[in-house]
């Protein structure tokens, strides 16, 4: 155990050494409440200009999953399909929108992005740096993540998605973790293959 951490070993725990990407749930409901819980802990994760693009689309109704499902890849289809709830994680390429609120000192800031491409690589490169923070909060909130990324995005997008300017990114499965929920711990890097000091 590092004690240069701040962090509780339980903590660490929590959120990192026992959590794994989870394939089964039992069917014990996840509540509004929990998802407000998790939202209001992850969007203080940082994000550049605090553009904040993530968007998170639940799943809720049997018609949506019913829709949801004909995109996702054949090995994630039936975790899906029994999933409390599933979340859809996009990045809104019109997030510039909102900076006059959440990035008020910069006057004119909402119009320095006139390219849409560049744009929506702004905005899928930040909320791919919030779906770090959103798993980790489904985590805070001692819930499992099942992040996928086996899906048609195009699909999802012009089915569940359409004139939002959302783009699909991530699927992840919610819920308390049920039999057989891990796989094997799969191997990690060593510090000295991902840290280098110049």
């Amino acid at each position: 155990m590092n004690n240069s951490l701040r962090l509780s070993p339980e903590a660490q725990d929590l959120l990192f050494r026992e959590a794994r990407t989870a394939n089964s749930f039992t069917d014990e409901p996840v509540t509004d409440e929990q998802v407000a819980a998790i939202q209001d802990l992850v969007k203080y994760g940082p994000t550049a200009m605090n553009c904040q693009p993530l968007r998170v689309v639940l799943i809720r109704s049997d018609e949506a999953r019913s829709r949801l499902l004909k995109h996702m890849a054949d090995g994630n289809r039936d975790k899906t399909a029994t999933a409390p709830l599933v979340a859809v994680l996009a990045a809104d390429t019109n997030f510039n929108e909102h900076l006059p609120t959440v990035f008020p000192h910069a006057e004119g800031a909402k119009d320095w992005f006139p390219d849409a491409d560049a744009r929506e690589a702004m905005a899928r490169f930040n909320a791919g740096i919030q779906v770090g923070y959103f798993v980790m909060g489904v985590r805070a909130a001692g819930l499992a993540a099942g992040p996928m990324t086996g899906f048609d995005a195009a699909g999802i997008d012009e089915d569940l998605l359409a004139g939002t300017g959302y783009k699909s990114m991530v699927v992840v499965n919610i819920g308390h973790p049920g039999e057989n929920a891990w796989f094997d711990r799969l191997p990690r890097l060593e510090h000295e293959q991902v840290v280098t000091a110049l």
